[in-house]
């Protein structure tokens, strides 16, 4: 991974795990500390009770989310139009 990109990876049925040089501010500006931390995981389920973050409450609840990256639409070229 190149030192400024972010990786978002969604985790089956988890939280959203995110990694790389990032800033996390709420609605307010405020910023979380995440110094020392080159990764975090941020709830999906609504159900944490450590909110923005994951405290593994989707376990507990059954939470169940569709997780897969639709396939990529490549266009139709002018001769398949024929």
């Amino acid at each position: 991974m190149a030192e400024n990109e972010v990786k978002i990876t969604v985790r089956p049925n988890g939280p959203f795990r995110v990694e790389g040089s990032i800033k996390l501010v709420d609605a307010q500006g405020g910023e979380w500390d995440l110094t020392g931390k080159p990764a975090i995981s941020l709830c999906r389920c609504g159900a944490s009770a450590n909110k923005p973050f994951c405290d593994g409450a989707h376990s507990k609840i059954g939470f169940q989310a569709q997780d897969s990256a639709p396939p990529p639409v490549v266009p139709q070229t002018a001769t398949e139009n024929t």
